[in-house]
């Protein structure tokens, strides 16, 4: 039986565009601003696999781009974050101008708590003049663990006025209501983002957390049971009882909270 800290919670830490949907790539192409691949494999073994062939690549030709970010795709699926950030910021220092490639080493950053190096990054990935909707989430994602959520929900505002109803900047811009304490305005906004066609499982169970927070358990139970067996949804809930239980000592360290966003897995 899963636990809700890797279902309810986990997607709940994916307040991001750092989880954004991604465009689907093959070798040869480059990955989305965010780094994630829809069409990327989900097993460790397959991931292991991809990170001996790119890693191969890599080291035929660090300086290639779309190499590097395939490779620190794969790292980064294997818990090998520090490293994936390395090998982005090589290749940024050969690329300084690919927007992709800095998206892709600005979540790396952020992956790895380096929240202001992150949004410097971040910053050279797109221009006012031509900004990009994923970029601009990911952003948000990136204020919001820097507790500067209002700053982080404008950048979900601005991803919205160039995707309009964008399941996965909204769901990121309910949690970063939730995370304002706006748990009602926060609920609207996520139910409006599973309502899209296309939503992500996770953006539901994002909803269930939320509606969790606000106690109503059993409503939480049913939304996650869109997704998850019932044993598994009950667990959830179960799991997320627990935490609110010790919401005291998400004072004392606010990183423990189930709502502290993340750069995704």
């Amino acid at each position: 039986m899963r636990r809700l800290s890797a279902q309810l919670l986990a997607s709940a830490a994916l307040v991001a565009a750092l989880t954004v949907a991604g465009c689907s790539t093959t070798p040869g192409t480059a990955p989305d601003t965010t780094g994630s691949v829809a069409s990327a494999p989900r097993t460790e073994a397959d991931w292991r696999r991809e990170m001996a062939i790119w890693g191969q690549r890599y080291r035929a030709n660090p300086r290639d781009a779309v190499t590097a970010m395939h490779y620190a795709q794969a790292l980064r699926a294997v818990g090998q974050r520090a490293q994936a950030a390395a090998v982005l910021e090589q290749a940024a220092i050969a690329n300084p101008t690919d927007r992709a490639l800095l998206g892709a080493y600005g979540r790396a950053l952020a992956d790895n708590g380096s929240y202001k190096r992150a949004l410097d990054v971040l910053a050279r990935a797109h221009t006012p003049d031509q900004p990009d909707w994923r970029i601009l989430s990911v952003q948000g994602a990136v204020l919001d663990q820097m507790a500067r959520h209002e700053e982080a929900q404008q950048h979900y505002a601005s991803a919205l006025r160039l995707m309009p109803d964008e399941p996965s900047v909204l769901s990121n811009l309910g949690l970063s209501y939730a995370l304002s304490k706006r748990l009602k305005q926060a609920e609207a906004t996520l139910r409006r983002a599973a309502a899209q066609p296309g939503a992500a499982p996770k953006v539901r169970q994002n909803l269930a957390l939320v509606v969790g927070l606000q106690g109503r358990f059993q409503d939480a139970e049913a939304i996650a049971r869109g997704d998850l067996s019932p044993d598994e949804a009950a667990a959830n809930v179960a799991y997320l009882r627990q935490m609110l239980a010790q919401r005291h000592a998400w004072k004392k360290n606010p990183r423990r909270s189930p709502l502290v966003p993340s750069t995704g897995s």
